[in-house]
């Protein structure tokens, strides 16, 4: 009875550290870079409280880990050292123009806090060689972000292009998330200074657009069969 005993905290303790090795090695692999940002600390509070946003809260807010959401990761990163070199995004103080890609637009209200409601966000397909524009809302200085050239492969976009209109069957639907997601770990494994241009805008002017029409593109082939 007491080999039994023995032999059954041996294998729960065994468990137990796989679990947290596991666990560990999964946080070092999906958190990646950060973006330190600072807020209020309560409903009324004060500016103070800092966080540590990553690709993995984004994952959550977001709903899946693609390119896109990678993509506007890094870009907006890139784009808010430029406006903010010495310290954490204020996101009480920043707010930004995104294109419509589901992806971008959800990078942009989570990281810089923007808000249509409140005049800090707005969506503009109309962005002239930008994906996104941020603003500091104290001294007007604007920053448009963008992908270089050649960077992303040209397959990607013309796969893209056929799925949103339901032209993709299920298996060139898998080979499509293979090519984004081999994207998508390439820009992580790379300089963004190489894969975006981060252009200083100072005549810049906030005109909000009211549209809400867009077309929501990663739910279009929710249910598409499986590639048998």
């Amino acid at each position: 009875m007491k080999q039994f005993f023995l032999l059954t905290s041996l294998l729960s303790l065994f468990a137990c550290t796989q679990q947290a090795d596991t666990s560990a090695k999964n946080a070092t692999e999906t958190i990646g870079p950060a973006i330190e940002v600072v807020d209020t600390d309560f409903s009324k509070g004060r500016l103070g409280l800092k966080h540590q946003l990553t690709l993995e809260d984004l994952e959550k807010f977001h709903g899946h880990l693609c390119d896109g959401l990678v993509v506007g990761f890094l870009g907006i990163r890139e784009g808010l050292k430029t406006l903010y070199p010495d310290g954490p995004v204020d996101r009480t103080n920043t707010r930004i123009v995104s294109k419509s890609s589901p992806c971008l637009t959800d990078v942009a209200v989570y990281v810089s806090g923007g808000r249509y409601q409140f005049n800090t966000f707005y969506v503009d397909n109309e962005l002239q060689g930008a994906f996104y524009i941020i603003q500091r809302k104290d001294n007007g200085k604007a920053v448009a972000v963008s992908m270089n050239k050649g960077v992303k492969p040209s397959q990607i976009d013309e796969l893209g292009a056929k799925a949103i209109k339901g032209e993709l069957p299920p298996c060139q639907l898998d080979e499509l998330k293979e090519l984004e997601n081999a994207f998508a770990q390439k820009l992580l494994n790379s300089n963004p200074k190489d894969n975006f241009t981060v252009k200083t805008l100072p005549e810049f002017e906030w005109k909000p657009v009211l549209k809400n029409d867009f077309l929501k593109t990663d739910v279009l082939n929710k249910d598409k069969g499986k590639c048998e």
